[in-house]
């Protein structure tokens, strides 16, 4: 067995990081904590967390800004973040997507579907799950390299989020052929209906804008229309 994951809790009501660490703690989680974003960054940095559940309302520098700094920040940037929000909004969630985070749970929630969600992001950060280890994918300028979890496009370094690799890793497999919505959103160990699909769509988006101009003309990422999405080569 491995060593058990380590969460950091962020959250500025002393009762809710209570609650949350006691039932990690009751599922076999390790978990560290903080009350503001500043010292989120610093832990994030300092204990290297296999997962963040991160409240996206915080006094100081905000959770929305602290998920930016970090998907920003290469030491930190393929930390996983799940937003913990009061805000209900499609808007809110589109945009806690937009900045990387892989997954949004509006406050209230069960706890069932908290450690439904934590188990499903955790699984997507294990690269096994899609392909072999130490793979090397190849596609136009980009190379993925699977075992380091890392891509390179003109030898520079793109910051890609666990989904956004993981989306990235499957598309690049079945190089040139379609995958559909609902094949990306099983692999991706989503819930599905309107709202995954929405999600999806955004984390395209992410993908396509760090990606950059491509030397074919139809994109890296092409959408075919009531299908799905492919890579090109």
């Amino acid at each position: 067995m491995g060593s058990p994951k380590k969460i950091l809790i962020v959250d500025d009501e002393p009762h809710i990081v209570e609650f949350l660490a006691m039932n990690l703690r009751q599922n076999g989680f390790e978990y560290c904590f903080s009350y503001d974003g500043e010292d989120a960054i610093e832990k994030a940095r300092s204990e290297r967390p296999d997962l963040i559940l991160l409240d996206s309302m915080l006094p100081g520098i905000s959770g929305v800004e602290t998920c930016r700094i970090l998907k920003q920040t290469e030491k930190t940037a393929e930390i996983p973040i799940i937003f913990l929000s009061a805000k209900s909004e499609e808007g809110d969630k589109v945009l806690g997507l937009a900045i990387g985070a892989d997954d949004y749970i509006t406050k209230p929630f069960s706890l069932k579907e908290l450690f439904a969600r934590i188990e499903a992001v955790l699984r997507r950060t294990n690269r096994s799950a899609f392909l072999g280890a130490s793979k090397k994918l190849k596609f136009q300028d980009v190379e993925i390299d699977v075992e380091s979890h890392s891509v390179q496009k003109s030898g520079g370094r793109i910051l890609c989020s666990p989904v956004e690799f993981s989306i990235l890793s499957i598309l690049a497999e079945a190089m040139g052929k379609v995958v559909s919505r609902t094949l990306l959103i099983e692999k991706l160990l989503l819930s599905g209906g309107d709202s995954e699909a929405r999600s999806l769509d955004v984390h395209i988006r992410n993908l396509r804008k760090k990606l950059g101009t491509s030397p074919n003309p139809y994109g890296y990422i092409e959408t075919v229309r009531g299908l799905g999405f492919k890579i090109n080569e």
